[in-house]
């Protein structure tokens, strides 16, 4: 098994090491244009009663699909570990949602609403990899010329990885308040 622990610098991502290098691929990637407010006005997010049972069930699916990102890499399928990674961190980001009563429909204005509500409570280059994997999967998908290196998808299952952990403590001091 690849190992993806311990193979950086703890708590920083290559997101980090290239914050201040304008000319690096996530700056290409910055301008998205759409604001928080237009979400809830177009209702790619609308409001619905907290569900913390919903917000446990996206962990878990997060936690899986954490396994399978690591499996996919263990077999060299790296666009499938990618989009498992990123995919990771978007149920574990959907488990905020689902605490705070938000229904999404659109993958960007997650990244926003976590942008604004939880701005002090998790790490700004996490939720900054959460939007650069969320283009880089999108890539995967459906790019014609898409290529990533290992050394990226290590970084992005070792971000998710972190990020997991940083919404299972915001969800679990909500949940003993």
């Amino acid at each position: 098994m690849v190992r993806v622990e311990g193979t950086r610098k703890k708590g920083q991502s290559f997101l980090q090491r290239g914050y201040n290098q304008r000319d690096t691929t996530l700056w290409r990637y910055a301008g998205d244009r759409m604001k928080l407010e237009d979400c809830f006005k177009e209702r790619l997010l609308r409001r619905i009663e907290p569900d913390h049972e919903k917000a446990k069930r996206s962990l878990e699916i997060a936690k899986d699909k954490l396994e399978m990102g690591k499996e996919a890499l263990d077999k060299g399928l790296l666009d499938a570990s990618l989009i498992y990674a990123y995919t990771s961190m978007f149920h574990s980001a959907r488990a905020l949602l689902y605490k705070d009563g938000i229904q999404e429909k659109s993958h960007i204005c997650l990244v926003l609403y976590l942008k604004k509500k939880y701005a002090n409570s998790i790490p700004y280059y996490l939720i900054q990899s959460l939007d650069y994997f969320r283009k880089e999967r999108h890539e995967a998908l459906y790019g014609l010329d898409f290529k990533i290196k290992e050394k990226d998808v290590v970084l992005a299952l070792q971000d998710a990885e972190e990020f997991i952990r940083v919404v299972e403590k915001i969800v679990q001091e909500t949940k003993s308040k």
